[in-house]
């Protein structure tokens, strides 16, 4: 699998959670908007714990602590969901 360095506009600027979508600023001015049915543990985590999030990676990733989720901003403009067993912790 080729895998490209992450470029420094795609770190995080600002993360929006609503009850159905993810949506994540990026300081190259994009915007990422993404179901949170895909990341069940922020589906099902609370207002506070979705709002209590970190930047990590040096910028490049996004860590809510209350709920033990991390995703990337590779990941999340390549449109991947959270694999089968993040989904499998939740239920």
């Amino acid at each position: 699998m080729i895998t490209s360095e992450p470029r420094p506009g795609e770190r995080v600027k600002h993360v929006r959670l609503d009850e159905d979508m993810l949506t994540v600023d990026l300081l190259d001015g994009r915007t990422i908007s993404v179901p949170l049915a895909w990341y069940p543990r922020l589906l099902h985590a609370t207002p506070a714990q979705r709002k209590n999030w970190k930047l990590s990676g040096g910028g490049f990733g996004i860590h809510w602590p209350d709920v033990d989720e991390d995703l990337s901003t590779e990941g999340l403009l390549r449109g991947a969901p959270a694999p089968p067993q993040s989904m499998r912790d939740v239920a």
